[in-house]
């Protein structure tokens, strides 16, 4: 059963929520656009398709792409490729060369690629090959958008996928998991962080027994890993799985490890039969012997096996609940209550389950819920401005929102990878190591109970945010070439004329695109009703806006002259600065 929808008209307000949660950023136009929208029809034009497919990765010594072709002595060294892939995603964030009716669906499918990076994550340093980092980045997004997809293009299959993934392998050692030196490393992780995880956070008995997570227990880590044995990494690439296409015209297939030995004699996999625990009825995995070469394992009956594991992991129901936890925490709030967790997770696993266990739907029918934009009885406001933005989303929320452009990285592309190297080094700056979390479960932000978003902000990181927004808003040369905000030329093309020679009109506008909480403004501390941001905060921003290297003795009526008739546009340009530094390096700012 769906969750309760929202009727009516979305309003500035939900539609920023909307966009700036399900997407990686809107622009102005944007929010004024769905404003108008029900949350249905704004759901649709968020998933339209079709989507074209990205523009492969240049590398710059060599003007061509490498991920399919392959690398020569030519191009780059392969730690400046990985850079170069990392760069070339921020530029699918960000949108680079899509077309306009084509952007705010294709930053969806990028924020729901990122995401399952965050679930299925992986660490550059580990992994370290910038091929197999592409075409696991490829991968997820060939399942970001999967409702109108063939059946087995879900969530489920992606996890088949995924365990046989040369980035993967790598990553949890499923390259060094032979029979007879069983590595558990992959199995375990698989079942705690991948699947059905140990339930939710908070609400969990004392273990009293060892070896026993809630719900798996330490034979079905052992029996797991038997299962998923024998598998190597191909770093030929040439191993293609032909059931995923990595292009529209069905073309070009998806490189996947291979098993050791050869496709009829897999004889590095356990072949034996593998025996779970009560938490899953004590349930067996055998090799089909239809599939087998004599006695021999095959490459088929290898993969048949893995096919049999995930499918008993998603018999459980705790599966597609914890999956859909994870879901909940990126795109609504952290917290889940057992009350939450009984209701509104339940109901989306529900969903889950019922469409094959595809993602797609059990977006569209959050970002359409009441729950999402809390407007059922008695809901109160704290998933408006309730997500610490990750330096990720700050950064593309803040060059989308300005349509700061970077160079084109089909013929530009050694600048462009210059620029987003340096974007790379200011989120490290800010707290995201990107594409190197801590450990395999990924971004603590989106993991680690009970802090989770609050791991992106201390003293430091915070001050490394303002400074990142100052250096944007004021043209500093810490930005790397000549990214910048015009400001002016922001107020110019997106504000009306009377709004913008009106100081408190401006900031109560500016104030619905930029901050969560903008309903109901006054800068009158009587009229406050302390809903959103306060009487107190904006006249706040009203001192800092009209600050002017000279005295004012009306400076609210100085500021309506001076946009109305531009003399000195210098002082125009400081005081608007000084008001995007305040708005943007405000505490609000860092929450969507």
């Amino acid at each position: 059963m769906p969750l309760p929808s929202f009727g009516g008209s979305l309003g500035y307000k939900r539609a920023a929520h909307l966009l700036h949660r399900a997407s990686f950023g809107p622009t102005k136009l944007q929010i004024d656009s769905f404003a108008t929208l029900t949350a249905t029809q704004a759901v649709q034009l968020l998933f339209q398709q079709p989507l074209p497919d990205p523009a492969l990765p240049i590398d710059p010594e060599t003007g061509t792409e490498w991920v399919l072709i392959g690398t020569t002595d030519a191009n780059s060294g392969d730690s400046d490729l990985q850079e170069f892939f990392k760069g070339w995603f921020i530029g699918q964030m960000l949108g680079i060369g899509v077309p306009a009716g084509n952007s705010l669906a294709y930053a969806t499918r990028e924020k729901i690629v990122f995401f399952l990076h965050a679930v299925f994550t992986t660490i550059q340093s580990k992994v370290d090959n910038s091929r197999s980092l592409y075409f696991q980045n490829q991968l997820y997004r060939k399942f970001a958008f999967d409702k109108t997809l063939l059946p087995d293009y879900n969530i489920k299959e992606l996890t088949k996928k995924i365990s046989v993934d040369n980035a993967m392998l790598r990553l949890l050692d499923g390259n060094l998991n032979v029979n007879g030196s069983v590595n558990e490393n992959y199995g375990r992780e698989l079942l705690e962080l991948y699947s059905i995880g140990r339930g939710l956070e908070g609400t969990l008995p004392p273990a009293t027994v060892p070896g026993d997570y809630i719900n798996f227990k330490e034979q079905d880590v052992r029996a797991a890993a038997q299962v998923l044995s024998g598998w190597e990494l191909d770093t030929t690439f040439s191993t293609l799985d032909d059931t995923v296409d990595l292009d529209l015209a069905g073309t070009i297939k998806l490189p996947r490890g291979k098993v050791r030995g050869s496709i009829t004699n897999a004889s590095a996999h356990d072949n034996s039969v593998k025996q779970f625990s009560k938490r899953f009825d004590n349930a067996t995995i055998q090799a089909d012997p239809l599939l087998l070469n004599g006695t021999n394992a095959t490459e088929e009956s290898a993969l048949d096996e893995i096919d049999q594991l995930i499918e008993l992991i998603y018999s459980k129901p705790e599966t597609a609940k914890n999956f859909c936890r994870r879901i909940y925490r990126f795109f609504v709030y952290h917290e889940i209550t057992q009350a939450t967790d009984d209701t509104v997770i339940t109901e989306m696993a529900n969903t889950f389950a019922l469409n094959n266990y595809k993602i797609q739907p059990v977006l569209e029918d959050l970002f359409q819920s009441q729950h999402f934009y809390d407007a059922a009885a008695g809901a109160n406001d704290d998933n408006f401005g309730g997500i610490i933005k990750s330096p990720l989303d700050l950064m593309i929320g803040t060059f989308r929102i300005f349509d700061i452009q970077l160079p084109d990285p089909l013929t530009n592309a050694e600048s462009y990878y210059e620029k987003t190297g340096q974007l790379i080094g200011i989120l490290q700056d800010m707290g995201m190591h990107f594409y190197e979390p801590f450990d395999v479960a990924g971004y603590d932000s989106y993991h680690q109970y009970p802090i989770y978003h609050r791991s992106w902000i201390s003293t430091n990181y915070l001050t490394r945010r303002y400074e990142f927004i100052r250096n944007l808003v004021s043209n500093n040369q810490m930005m790397p070439g000549e990214l910048s905000i015009d400001v002016v030329a922001f107020v110019q093309n997106n504000i009306s004329n009377a709004i913008a020679s009106d100081a408190r009109a401006l900031i109560i506008e500016l104030a619905k695109y930029f901050l969560p909480m903008a309903d109901n403004l006054t800068f009158d501390p009587a009229l406050d009703d302390n809903a959103g941001l306060t009487a107190e905060r904006l006249n706040y921003f009203l001192t800092a806006f009209l600050k002017s290297p000279q005295i004012d003795g009306d400076p609210e009526g100085a500021w309506s002259f001076r946009w109305n008739n531009p003399v000195d546009m210098e002082v125009v340009r400081r005081q608007l600065e000084n008001l995007f530094n305040a708005l943007l390096q405000s505490p609000e700012y860092q929450l969507y």
